[in-house]
């Protein structure tokens, strides 16, 4: 379903002290926008941001990036993030003083709007990202489209590039995942856990927590299984 247009998105994001509107610049220079140097992770496809919000509010001690393409969305995480980390609202007159004070509070995520496809315009090799997650992406059913995935090997080559360390992967779709295997094994990726149903395996993410995104809450209330993986690029 596609997100219905926000008028305020846009300019809400632009005045937003943790979003980044040129991403293009800071290629190679990603350590430099957080005030701490610590592990460095990124979303692909952050969609609303819930998931995001999260994780990074629980784990201080490392640095996140969440990217998307549409501003709809981008705005939605924005509001998100600020309602987990407990920013109010602000009034016009306070505007000023309060988006000083979310630059305060939010130190340790940043997110930006780019395309996923073109990845390597925005991510060099001494970015150093330490994991990759992709969350219900975009199963792209129809054959011609299948290039499209973000797991598909056209973009897990992109990812070699900066990667240095794993991918945490989960979805819905079952040939999504299937295929995704074979993209991963192509890609000279080894793949260290696997799952077939996330809900039966509390520690399958070596021990963190699942932080559970809205489309994972909707299809395990379907009777949906959720299919996760683990993986890093071989030496």
């Amino acid at each position: 379903m596609r997100m219905k247009f926000k008028p305020w998105a846009r300019e809400e994001l632009e005045t937003s002290p943790f979003y980044i509107d040129n991403p293009q610049e800071y290629k190679n220079k990603w350590k430099t926008v957080f005030e701490k140097q610590q592990d460095l992770h990124l979303e692909l496809g952050c969609g609303k941001g819930n998931f995001i919000a999260k994780l990074s509010k629980q784990n201080q001690d490392k640095n996140y990036i969440a990217i998307d393409l549409v501003d709809a969305m981008l705005g939605m995480a924005k509001r998100n993030v600020e309602a987990e980390y407990g920013i109010r609202e602000s009034t016009v007159a306070e505007h000023i003083e309060n988006e000083i004070e979310k630059q305060k509070i939010v130190k340790n995520l940043k997110l930006t709007r780019y395309d996923i496809a073109r990845i390597n315009d925005i991510f060099g090799e001494e970015d150093e990202i330490k994991r990759i997650y992709v969350n219900f992406c975009n199963p792209w059913p129809r054959g011609k489209h299948h290039k499209k995935r973000l797991t598909h090997e056209r973009q897990l080559e992109m990812y070699k590039k900066f990667l240095k360390g794993d991918i945490f992967f989960k979805t819905d779709d079952d040939e999504l995942f299937d295929d995704s295997l074979k993209y991963f094994e192509r890609s000279r990726f080894k793949i260290n856990k696997i799952s077939y149903d996330l809900a039966s395996e509390s520690k399958f993410w070596n021990g963190e927590e699942n932080i559970e995104t809205e489309h994972e809450k909707m299809f395990k209330e379907q009777g949906i299984k959720i299919k996760a993986l683990i993986a890093c690029e071989q030496e």
